[in-house]
């Protein structure tokens, strides 16, 4: 392919990404796949380049644009060689006028950045939309943090993260032969902090009440030496069939799961009312955190759409509560830097459960700042994806 068909090729996927981020449709990630499946004719280096252009328009253009050419416009204007492209050849963008729109560029609309938590300062932008590192997360059943160390020698040590090993963007680590044998998993720094401020030990009883393909249900039946009891329970049948064989490959043998039925989850879970030790609820959210590795996540997030997460979010964390034996723990979290779906929710729900409290002390030192009663993780301060955890006690 000719750069300039390459180029049109990406205005073509941005056309498609960015109506499926209004509509509520797949993916960038799908809608990419599904293009280059559809024109086998691009070779290896085509498709590298395609997506890093679709990939590079979307963390510039702050929301949806009206079309892909709008986005890429946006880039043009400041990229003299991209701009050469618009060149009208066979397959490649019609030339440029100065009729032509231009989509927005930026962090993000002005109305979802007045809905940061506070501690989220100017400054931060540029680390919430720069390209994420590959964490991994070493499987205590199977491996060392040393051992990972040998098989990945360009990485380093994540800080406060005993299981944790970091890698550049984009490697392969998931192609290893470790990898199948279970001795690692790919999780963000984030997910492990939370994962081991559940405080977690043998012979508990856990609850992942949001476990969807598992990653922190493999977590803490690391973190536990594979001796506590742990419940996975979600409400999408696909992502929960992916636990199984995360699950003996890891060498996980202590975790059932259960499929919960919006609206009557209590009926599969009564028998587990106020008998857990500790339960996680790792709450769907805006992901707002995690617009380092989804960036299109800036153009899905409406009103309305935050309104349905929000409700969630106090529906199951009053789920998870009734689930809590006396003097047990929850923690919550979200991957979110939005104070709703953070600190206001905790919030909330304290005010609605009177005896309850909430923990400090629970993450490594320097890891997160304080949000009221919880905690904020952000890509600048931390060096993971940003998320809200809280770890509340219930009365004894």
């Amino acid at each position: 392919m000719t750069p300039a068909a390459r180029l049109q090729t990406a205005i073509e996927i941005l056309d498609a990404i960015a109506a499926s981020a209004r509509d509520g449709g797949p993916p960038a990630d799908a809608l990419i796949a599904e293009a280059m499946r559809a024109r086998r004719y691009a070779g290896s280096k085509d498709r590298r380049a395609i997506r890093a252009l679709v990939y590079d328009a979307i963390r510039a253009v702050r929301s949806a644009p009206p079309s892909g050419r709008a986005a890429m416009l946006a880039l043009a204007d400041s990229d003299p060689e991209l701009a050469a492209l618009f060149d009208g050849s066979p397959y490649g963008p019609k030339p440029i006028s100065d009729a032509d729109p231009r989509a927005e560029t930026g962090l993000a609309a002005p109305a979802l950045i007045d809905l940061f938590d506070p501690l989220v300062g100017a400054g931060e932008g540029g680390a919430m939309l720069e390209r994420a590192a590959l964490d991994l997360r070493v499987n205590r059943l199977k491996a060392t943090r040393d051992g990972l160390a040998k098989l990945f020698p360009e990485g380093e040590p994540i800080a406060g993260a005993p299981d944790g090993w970091r890698l550049p963007p984009e490697t392969a680590a998931a192609q290893h032969p470790a990898y199948g044998e279970g001795l690692f998993e790919v999780q963000d720094a984030a997910s492990q902090y939370a994962a081991a401020a559940l405080d977690a030990a043998a012979g508990m009883r856990i609850v992942d009440l949001c476990a969807g393909g598992g990653g922190k249900t493999l977590a803490i039946a690391s973190c536990t030496g594979d001796a506590a009891d742990i419940l996975a329970c979600d409400t999408n049948r696909a992502r929960l069939r992916q636990l199984a064989p995360r699950a003996e490959r890891a060498g996980a043998t202590r975790i059932e799961t259960r499929l919960l039925d919006p609206g009557k989850e209590m009926d599969v879970l009564a028998d587990w009312r106020g008998r857990a030790d500790r339960v996680f609820v790792d709450a769907p959210c805006s992901g707002s955190g995690t617009w380092r590795r989804s960036p299109e996540l800036r153009w899905r997030l409406t009103p309305s759409r935050l309104d349905r997460h929000l409700a969630d979010q106090a529906k199951l964390i009053a789920l998870g509560a009734e689930l809590v034996a006396p003097g047990g723990k929850l923690l919550y979290a979200v991957c979110s830097i939005i104070a709703r779906e953070g600190r206001a929710q905790v919030d909330e729900f304290l005010d609605r459960h009177p005896g309850w409290t909430a923990d400090g002390g629970y993450l490594p030192a320097g890891i997160g700042r304080a949000a009221g009663r919880g905690f904020l993780l952000t890509p600048a301060h931390d060096r993971c994806d940003g998320f809200f955890l809280a770890r509340l006690t219930a009365p004894c």
